[in-house]
């Protein structure tokens, strides 16, 4: 007799053979650039459940350009599993033309050349024209957001939040989680929680003081579709305190908890849940080993790690789905639901292709709302680029490099450190860079740019220290993003060595010598998770910098040098 996960095992390559995971047929057209919005959104509505998955949108109203990241490496389990495949060995495991569309969407190689040719991505008018399609073709469709949606750009910064708010209250979502909204501060959080008309969930939102959920944020909500029970447990960041300044919200806490997670989930298939889905804020990797370990879990929509997949990952019974960000992709899932039981899945990763999605007039007004007040601001050119600008890969992005050399130039430093964050999108070579640009890539609610004097043995422990947050063996101990980004120093990392034994051969570039770890230096950074940092704003000292030189231009360097992958 065939098991529950045989059955879905062959659902899953069923769906691949005949495009249900969306990418099968639009490839090919897309090849041809005869692309359509109808072949974006033809779908072969399924089972009795849909699903609706957007995440990691960090503010990004209109259209922009996104590359996807060159290098991400897994370690232990992980290594060569996806996400961590990248380029062409990504688009031969999911049989991808190269030049097609979903080369563009989904890897970056030839990303200048596609990206000139194929357009911008994103735009949540046009998020909401997917959206509304597929409520119309299943009107009880569930609508579920990730999180990382109030943070990320210079209106979301100056309004608080309350831009993305009322951008996202006009896509009516049925329920959220959460991670750099609390950067927003505990007190704001509250107030817009209280005022939202869906649900903010996170089983793992604690109160700090007493060690009990926080009443504010539940941590399920059941939904009854398509004639079944539906549960949506929320899982917020788990790392919120460690990754973000604590300080902010300090009467939360927060961790994976998985063991309560296995409370909630018996609790809801208790009180009658057919189906079983967690909105996740934990990372994909994270989220693979939360699936192995708890039962129950029908699905698990990932978000925080920014991965985009055009297939779901299966671990155990539990399907996996990674929607991408930056308002780049939707993910509608289809879930055939019998005796309370996941029989079935169709999935499809929509990539918001902008000039060929329609925008939604309604939400197109709000949009203009929210910027109107501040567009002069917006649009003033700072100055242009004659290399591509990008964030996204474990070591480096060229935006990354242009921040640190604008920190060591304006705050006359020996080093500069960047933070390893995923968001921000992309600026062609031959582009104006204006204000928006690089609030794009900068805002945030402790963007103060410090600096410093710090001891070789120091620098190296920071080093060590993020470097053990992104390659430690167990996911549940990788705490932040990509690698913090360096300027003025080189080093070399072997993946493959324990904590403490990652980095060695630290340089400084402008002398070539070995980094003395008694010598002191003048490090700049930002982005602190200290209480009371001092310095002017990153965004300033980036602006600064753009004006002076003009035209900007950064070279590819190989100053970091990897082993053991």
């Amino acid at each position: 007799m065939i098991s529950r996960r045989d059955f879905l095992q062959v659902s899953m390559a069923a769906s691949a053979m005949v495009g249900a995971s969306g990418f099968g047929n639009w490839a090919r057209l897309a090849a041809q650039q005869t692309l359509t919005q109808d072949d974006l959104l033809q779908f072969d509505t399924y089972g009795n459940v849909s699903l609706i998955h957007v995440t990691d949108i960090h503010a990004q109203l209109m259209p922009i350009y996104f590359r996807e990241p060159e290098i991400n490496l897994g370690v232990g389990d992980a290594r060569g599993q996806v996400p961590h495949v990248t380029g062409a060995d990504f688009r031969k495991m999911y049989g991808i033309e190269d030049g097609s569309m979903s080369h563009y969407a989904l890897t970056y190689n030839d990303f200048t050349s596609l990206a000139q040719a194929y357009g911008r991505v994103g735009g949540m008018d046009r998020v909401s024209t997917v959206i509304n399609a597929i409520r119309a073709d299943r009107p009880d469709a569930l609508l579920l957001d990730g999180g990382d949606t109030w943070h990320g750009s210079y209106t979301c910064y100056q309004t608080q939040g309350q831009d993305m708010v009322n951008v996202m209250n006009a896509l009516k979502p049925d329920a959220m989680t959460f991670h750099w909204e609390f950067t927003l501060g505990s007190e704001r959080v509250n107030e817009i929680v209280e005022g939202l008309p869906f649900a903010a969930l996170g089983q793992n939102i604690f109160d700090a003081e007493w060690d009990e959920p926080a009443e504010l944020f539940p941590p399920y909500k059941f939904f009854e579709r398509g004639g079944v029970n539906i549960a949506v447990i929320g899982q917020a960041f788990p790392y919120m305190p460690i990754a973000n300044p604590g300080w902010m919200f300090p009467e939360y806490s927060f961790g994976i908890r998985d063991e309560h997670m296995q409370q909630m989930v018996d609790e809801v298939r208790a009180k009658g849940a057919e189906c079983v889905v967690v909105l996740s804020h934990n990372g994909f990797d994270v989220d693979k080993k939360m699936a192995g370990r708890v039962k129950g879990i029908d699905v698990i929509l990932s978000g925080h790690t920014h991965d985009a997949l055009p297939e779901p990952v299966l671990v155990g019974e539990t399907i996996v789905v990674a929607s991408g960000s930056n308002g780049k992709f939707v993910s509608r899932v289809d879930l055939d639901i019998q005796n309370g039981k996941m029989m079935g899945f169709r999935h499809k990763l929509i990539p918001i292709f902008s000039d060929v999605i329609t925008p939604d007039p309604v939400v197109t007004k709000v949009i203009e709302e929210q910027r109107a007040p501040y567009l002069d601001q917006l649009t003033e050119v700072i100055g242009q680029t004659d290399s591509l600008l990008y964030r996204r890969g474990n070591f480096n992005g060229t935006w990354d490099d242009l921040i640190c050399q604008a920190l060591i130039e304006e705050r006359e430093a020996d080093i500069s450190m960047s933070p390893g964050v995923r968001w921000g999108p992309s600026i062609l070579p031959g582009q104006d860079i204006t204000r928006e640009d690089i609030w794009n890539v900068t805002s945030m609610t402790y963007g103060e740019a410090y600096r410093t004097e710090m001891t070789g043995e120091f620098i190296h422990v920071i080093m060590e220290d993020v470097a053990d947050n992104l390659f430690n063996v167990d996911p549940y101990y990788q705490q932040g993003g990509d690698m913090v980004r360096i300027g003025g120093m080189g080093y070399k990392i072997d993946v493959s060595k324990p904590q403490g034994s990652r980095i060695s051969e630290m340089t400084l570039l402008k002398t070539g010598e070995a980094i003395d770890p008694s010598k002191t230096y003048q490090v700049a950074g930002w982005a602190s998770v200290n209480e009371g940092t001092e310095g002017p704003q990153i965004w300033d000292v980036v602006e600064s910098h753009i004006r002076k030189k003009g035209t900007v231009h950064v070279e590819p360097h190989e100053n970091v040098k990897v082993t053991g992958v």
